[in-house]
């Protein structure tokens, strides 16, 4: 009779440690296939100037991040100060994807809360982000020197996940040859 109630209770216990580990991973750190692997090349219309593009093969033989943001993202809203501080602070080159958004609404975010990107991709039709495996934003990649992704973070950037991923990693790559 007793082990009849064992049973469940064990069942039970195994689902609820699964569900309790599964309660402790980050949704946010999804595994991206292309770590490691050659970054994927993008030539979109500036942001400001419709007339000049925006291309990552310019960025050859430097330490990069790039930045996929939008206007209607709330947490892109949230991420912009500490961006505007990093480009200034600590002289990161960052270009910026402008992802499915309006380039007049584009404009007057930056004009209004600053700019912190070298350059700015603009990509409302979602033309250039597919290739890097984009699903929501704000998204940030390390690009090393030889054109590489070496890290990619979903959710917006702060200071404690740049103290301790970001900024080691970009010290180490300035470092390389």
């Amino acid at each position: 009779m007793k082990a009849r109630f064992l049973i469940p209770l064990g069942i039970f216990l195994v689902l609820a440690l699964l569900l309790g580990i599964g309660l402790t991973l980050n949704p946010r750190d999804v595994p991206s296939v292309l770590i490691n692997e050659r970054a994927p090349t993008f030539n979109l219309p500036d942001l400001f100037d419709p007339e000049k593009t925006v291309s990552s093969d310019a960025l050859k033989g430097k330490v990069w991040l790039l930045n996929v943001w939008g206007t209607w993202c709330p947490e892109c809203w949230r991420e912009h100060e500490f961006l505007n501080r990093l480009a200034k602070t600590e002289g990161v080159t960052i270009i910026g994807i402008d992802w499915r958004d309006d380039r007049a609404e584009a404009q007057a975010f930056l004009a209004k809360k600053g700019n912190p990107f070298a350059a700015v991709g603009f990509d409302p039709e979602s033309e250039a982000i597919m290739d890097w495996g984009v699903y929501g934003a704000p998204e940030t990649f390390v690009i090393d020197k030889q054109g590489m992704i070496r890290k990619k973070h979903t959710g917006p950037l702060y200071q404690q996940v740049w103290e301790d991923e970001f900024k080691p990693l970009l010290q180490q790559l300035e470092g390389e040859s």
